[in-house]
């Protein structure tokens, strides 16, 4: 059978059966859409052999995009993932093709972590110190961010009935379509209030662009939800304002989030819960960070014989 017909129902069954969103699925397209890259559509489930995958393999590491840019390992790892997903499909259907567990994923060497302490987020706070609406609306996305631990994708679709700020939390949804409780701190709920007081509009998206020149005009205010993009501007802007030389991006005040918690004494299965890790392995990522903490600490306060 001829892998481009296949692909096309195992991505309906990501999408209908496994409910993955379509964001998801459309990486998964790409993704696959290399196998025929690679082989030709006329390729088959008969030509997926251990030889195949040797050489597509080593056709992946060597891989350029048209403006020469070769595929990061962590890249090629979402190839292999959807290559080796793909293949269980095909197992579950009973068609005869390669075995699933030959698809070794490449060692990937995580990134480090870039955090922000809490003075230099107050700093980065101070910086939005003006009373014109962007300010007001740009301290409220930070607050949050820091506050909440909240992913970029979690952040820009939140609806201003989304959050309770007399209880300080609320309900995000998360990867894999899952839910989380969310809670904040007085001073982030603080900053949110003062910025829906300062909204004149009924739209419901929590944070919008003010600018009113932003694409067609619907009843639920879409077209003026701020993007990632917008949301990384921001915080570029006024890092640079606080005089900050890090890569400060959204995920840096997740980061800047979670090692907080723990340098405060928070428990690693708490803040993996308040994160949304699905794996405890990912939350102690954090932990390496925190042991430097624990060095000054100890440097600091314990005294040395003489």
């Amino acid at each position: 059978m001829y892998i481009t017909e296949l692909t096309d129902d195992f991505l309906e069954s990501l999408e209908i059966e496994k409910g993955r969103s379509i964001k998801t699925t459309e990486n998964y397209r790409l993704y696959l859409s290399r196998l025929t890259e690679f082989s030709g559509a006329e390729l088959t489930t008969k030509d997926l052999t251990e030889e195949w995958l040797r050489r597509y393999r080593l056709w992946l590491n060597r891989y350029e995009n048209d403006n020469g840019r070769r595929l990061t390992v962590r890249t090629q790892s979402y190839h292999l993932i959807a290559l080796r997903n793909f293949l269980k499909y095909l197992s579950k259907r009973k068609i005869i093709s390669l075995d699933p567990s030959l698809v070794e994923l490449p060692k990937v060497i995580k990134p480090q972590v870039t955090f922000l302490t809490y003075d230099e987020v107050t700093r980065i706070l101070d910086a939005t110190d003006e009373d014109d609406k962007n300010a007001i609306r740009d301290r409220a996305i930070i607050e949050l961010l820091f506050s909440a631990g909240l992913r970029i994708s979690e952040l820009i679709q939140l609806n201003r009935d989304s959050i309770n700020l007399k209880r300080r939390e609320f309900i995000v949804r998360g990867k894999g379509s899952k839910d989380r409780p969310v809670f904040i701190s007085e001073s982030a709920a603080a900053k949110l209030q003062d910025y829906l007081d300062s909204r004149t509009d009924a739209l419901d998206p929590l944070f919008i662009n003010n600018s009113r020149n932003t694409g067609a005009a619907n009843n639920t205010g879409d077209y003026r939800r701020l993007t990632p993009r917008s949301i990384e501007r921001i915080l570029t802007k006024y890092t640079k304002l606080a005089g900050i030389t890090k890569h400060v991006t959204p995920h840096t005040l997740r980061h800047s989030f979670a090692t907080d918690l723990l340098m405060n004494g928070a428990d690693l299965r708490a803040v993996q819960g308040l994160l949304g890790h699905a794996d405890i392995s990912t939350t102690q990522i954090y932990t390496h960070l925190t042991d430097q903490h624990l060095r000054d600490v100890h440097e600091r306060f314990h005294s040395d014989t003489k």
